[in-house]
């Protein structure tokens, strides 16, 4: 009978130990799951602040593109007011070009040239520039030929422009209006 019991009572200490091994290994995978969740977790956090970093700088891109292009439309927005006011500057050279002798040291002539002067000033400062034309060599995206023209001297070299007819222009270097000119062959 003793022996019996005592036999019981190993086996129950044997069951009591298994169980604690149990839960301690249940604990352990408890323990285990919840660092996996947590690593997850931690996974998850980490894309999104990734994914709101990239869509931060996706914004501050579009920003900065979407100023530089309306920068660019201020910039060339009275294109069209300036290419009226050239035609009427063109106008201004035509009349000091025909103006006759008598009326050289004229006041009225001397103040027409002055308002050619302030149109000029005026072109300046919104950033319009002549483009050049008048004996360097033809250039299709500044020129554009009206005649060709033998050349009458050695000077003049083919597809040099030995006539402006009128005067071509660019707006902060973009061009708006090109020379039309004459072309030594």
């Amino acid at each position: 009978l003793t022996f019996g019991f005592g036999l019981f009572i190993i086996d129950s200490m044997t069951e009591e130990k298994n169980k604690n091994k149990e839960e301690k290994g249940e604990g352990e995978t408890k323990s285990a799951s919840a660092k996996a969740t947590a690593g997850k977790e931690e996974n998850k956090e980490q894309e999104y602040l990734e994914s709101w970093k990239r869509e931060r700088a996706a914004l501050l891109n579009y920003k900065k593109e979407e100023l530089e292009r309306m920068k660019k439309v201020v910039k060339f927005a009275n294109e069209e007011l300036i290419l009226n006011v050239l035609d009427i500057l063109d106008n201004i050279y035509i009349a000091e070009k025909e103006l006759p002798k008598e009326l050289e040291n004229n006041q009225w002539a001397e103040g027409i040239l002055k308002i050619k002067n302030q149109t000029l000033d005026f072109l300046k400062r919104q950033g319009v520039e002549e483009i050049e034309a008048l004996g360097k060599k033809f250039n299709p995206c500044f020129h554009e030929a009206s005649a060709f023209i033998e050349a009458s001297t050695d000077k003049e070299k083919a597809e040099t422009i030995i006539e402006e007819i009128k005067k071509g222009y660019l707006l902060h270097g973009k061009v708006i209006r090109p020379s039309k000119v004459k072309i030594a062959k």
